[in-house]
């Protein structure tokens, strides 16, 4: 069978597979992305494996499956923004900063200690700590998005909380990875010059937005193009993603997300919503969600490393409910509204693997940490949506809207 029909076949399995695993999560009472995590977990290494079947020959599959994947959550943040008022945003400031700095302080500092506690050196015990401080909110903001409740107080604080942390994250990455390559002839500059990478980034991606973005929305519409302006705003998601990567030392959801933001603001919002969501919800994201469980293989964990699981779990959901959500109660926000969203940063998702993966390739992480880490990944992501569908129950679904 050539590639490409392996290709076809593949994604045939997953999309349907994910489709059916989602209608039950919902039939259930649970958010759909509950059963695409699922069934990614039974068809990865941990169970099946089906993509290394002796159907599928094809080296590069795997690969290109995780490709798709990505443009899958560029698509969910993009939405997420898409969802949002710049205003809303910037009205939640002071909860989402202080939620987001207390999200990486708390899981950084716990997460180092238990590194420490099972014998590895400081810097291994330092980058488990940086891995557990990253957010992927990307799971979170579709599970409020079939709630209907992204734009309330809480949404709106938790992706503002997000973009804090992965500031933060991707700072701190660098920062280590900088300290790591150059020993002791670590230049304080270059530590400056990523800080400084992430604020002109910013700057000229929210300048273009607000001042250009709704004036080329208005010209591409006109334009006798077939949906012309549907893959005018693809593009400019994908490039805001590629930008706030490339060139401002961020994550590419960061981007995506901004993008979004900014198309919030045009009066063809709908239009744009409309044509991405079918675009999304139909193939990239369901591909996403499965990908996340293909990236598990629970078999590779040693008794040592299955207690590590267990214990880097716990501190996992501890750090971003204590940290993030304590950070949100100093801002203001109720109770039960800072559990909210201490809970909704608890996924760590492709950034969580992302970040991880910079420790394979530094050395700095064993393949059994690593194994370990995805575990945790994988748990987080299955908790977030559970436990958030719990706390927002009918009664207690906070309909005021920042």
């Amino acid at each position: 069978m050539t590639p490409f029909l392996q290709f076809d076949i593949a994604l045939v399995i997953i999309i349907t597979l994910a489709k059916l695993g989602g209608y039950l999560s919902y039939k259930l009472g649970q958010p759909s992305v509950l059963g695409e995590l699922l069934v990614g977990i039974i068809l990865g290494p941990t169970l099946i494996d089906f993509l290394h079947l002796p159907l599928f020959t094809d080296e590069h599959l795997v690969e290109t499956i995780a490709h798709l994947a990505e443009l899958g959550v560029l698509l969910l943040m993009f939405l997420a923004g898409l969802e949002l008022h710049l205003n809303d945003l910037l009205k939640s400031g002071k909860v989402s900063a202080l939620a987001g700095v207390l999200g990486v302080v708390g899981p950084l500092t716990f997460g180092t200690l238990v590194g420490i506690l099972f014998g590895m050196e400081f810097q291994t015990a330092l980058f488990i700590g940086l891995v557990l401080s990253a957010t992927s909110v990307s799971i979170s903001a579709q599970t409020l998005m079939e709630l209907n409740v992204l734009r309330s107080r809480v949404g709106i604080s938790l992706l503002g909380a997000a973009v804090f942390d992965d500031i933060l994250v991707i700072l701190g990455l660098s920062v280590f990875v900088a300290v790591l390559q150059a020993g002791s002839n670590v230049n304080i500059w270059s530590i400056v010059l990523i800080f400084i990478q992430m604020v002109v980034y910013l700057g000229v991606a929210l300048g273009i937005g607000v001042w250009l973005m709704p004036r080329l929305s208005n010209w591409v519409e006109d334009l006798p193009i077939s949906k012309g302006l549907i893959a005018f705003a693809f593009v400019i998601g994908l490039l805001y993603a590629w930008a706030a990567e490339a060139l401002g030392g961020m994550a590419a959801i960061t981007g995506a997300f901004l993008a979004g933001l900014m198309f919030a603001r045009t009066r063809v919002k709908e239009q744009i919503e409309s044509g991405i969501s079918i675009l999304a919800y139909a193939v990239f994201v369901p591909i996403f969600f499965v990908n996340v469980g293909l990236s598990a293989n629970v078999r590779e964990l040693t008794a040592q490393s299955l207690w590590l699981l267990v214990i880097l779990v716990v501190v996992a959901i501890i750090g971003k409910v204590v940290g993030a959500g304590g950070g949100a109660k100093l801002g203001g926000l109720t109770n039960l509204e800072s559990l909210q969203l201490g809970v909704g940063m608890m996924s760590r998702g492709e950034v969580g693997l992302i970040v991880a993966s910079v420790g394979i390739i530094e050395g700095v992480l064993s393949q059994q940490i690593f194994s370990a880490i995805v575990g945790v990944v994988i748990v987080t992501t299955l908790l977030t949506p559970i436990i958030l569908r719990s706390l927002f129950t009918r009664k207690n679904v906070i309909r005021e809207k920042a």
